[in-house]
């Protein structure tokens, strides 16, 4: 597989504060990846710094394309959709009308409906709700809402943040059994941040381990899952 994604000597920084120093990454064309680490280590200021987000220095290339410096709005254009922590759903909006913002950036009405019928196909609980206001929803159908909301940009790349948190077991298991099939039938190609270890270690084909905004480790998942500090620190045994 080509490398959709590249990173190198990526650092980031709020203010004066530095947050990660000289990271280096890829993201194989159709492949997922995963960042592991502790809370604090850089996770998700990895993802807002390929968003945008957060002021960066080094080198980011998305399909061949230089992302680095380039606004957050620019970047979504590209085909890049964030899903951040938390959700993020406009809770007085409609699901509907979520989803429609999330094609924001597109033109042609016929495509866009026919792609809210493609969400509602993969998340069937957010069709019943449709008229629902997101706030009003449970905190499953809103990461499923979330993710629906990125679908509508027909996204080559996501990056989800902790997409499991706060979810029932059952749930997570539903979720992540539709982010496999949206990388295998539709080739969305993932980068994932998850607490979860095991789940994302399944679902990635390689695994990055950051450490104080540092790799520390990088590999297939496979040999990943095999290493001894991982497997005491994040796999529980």
């Amino acid at each position: 597989m080509s490398k959709l994604l590249e990173a190198s000597n990526l650092c980031a920084y709020y203010g004066a504060t530095q947050v990660l120093f000289g990271l280096a990454l890829e993201v194989e064309d159709g492949g997922i990846t995963t960042l592991l680490g502790a809370n604090g280590a850089g996770k998700t200021t990895t993802l807002r710094a390929l968003s945008g987000m957060c002021r960066t220095s080094g080198n980011m290339r998305f399909d061949g394309k230089t992302i680095a410096g380039r606004a957050t709005e620019d970047i979504v254009r590209l085909g890049i959709a964030h899903v951040p922590q938390g959700r993020g759903t406009f809770s007085r909006q409609t699901v509907e009308e979520n989803l429609e913002i999330g094609a924001m950036t597109r033109r042609g009405r016929a495509a866009i409906s026919a792609d809210v019928e493609r969400v509602y196909g993969y998340f069937p609980r957010l069709k019943e709700r449709h008229r629902q206001q997101a706030g009003t929803l449970s905190g499953g159908e809103q990461q499923m809402l979330a993710v629906g909301r990125a679908m509508m940009l027909r996204p080559r790349l996501m990056l989800l943040d902790e997409p499991s948190f706060g979810l029932a077991p059952l749930v997570v298991e539903e979720l992540f059994g539709i982010l496999r099939t949206l990388n295998r039938s539709e080739k969305v190609s993932m980068l994932l941040v998850e607490q979860n270890a095991a789940m994302a270690l399944d679902l990635a084909d390689h695994a990055y381990l950051i450490e104080t905004g540092r790799v520390v480790l990088s590999g297939s998942s496979d040999d990943i899952k095999k290493n001894d500090a991982v497997r005491r620190s994040y796999l529980g045994y």
